[in-house]
């Protein structure tokens, strides 16, 4: 995973990834949830799946895998739903945004795939 990302940002830029997870994530999970109640059982299992890469996306675990799938999933949402495909265009493009440029280091993605640093110290006797 570290081999996608050339650096986690920090500072403003990582907080302006992470308002930008939190905000396009949550989105499209209310989105997902909106159109989950009826329809046959393609639309109900892209609306869970949407569901999941939407919180993957909040919680910024597996980042270029959830953030394209949102970027998919939007596409199809505004293809499938004409409620307004604007929307979820701008969600795709959040999405497709996010899997291309990292989740920053405030993500899961971070902590786990991030640079360490390593203490090596001379044992004095």
């Amino acid at each position: 995973m570290r081999r996608l990302f050339s650096t986690f940002a920090r500072g403003w830029p990582g907080v302006g990834l992470f308002v930008m997870r939190l905000v396009g994530g949550t989105a499209f999970v209310a989105r997902a949830i909106a159109t989950m109640p009826s329809g046959p059982a393609t639309a109900v299992a892209a609306a869970l799946l949407a569901i999941v890469a939407g919180l993957f996306l909040v919680a910024g675990l597996w980042t270029p895998v959830a953030g394209s799938l949102v970027a998919a999933i939007g596409i199809w949402f505004a293809f499938t739903h004409a409620d307004d495909p604007l929307a979820s265009v701008l969600l795709a493009t959040i999405g497709a945004a996010l899997a291309l440029v990292g989740p920053g280091a405030w993500s899961i993605d971070a902590r786990l795939f991030g640079w360490k640093r390593i203490d090596v110290r001379a044992r004095s006797k």
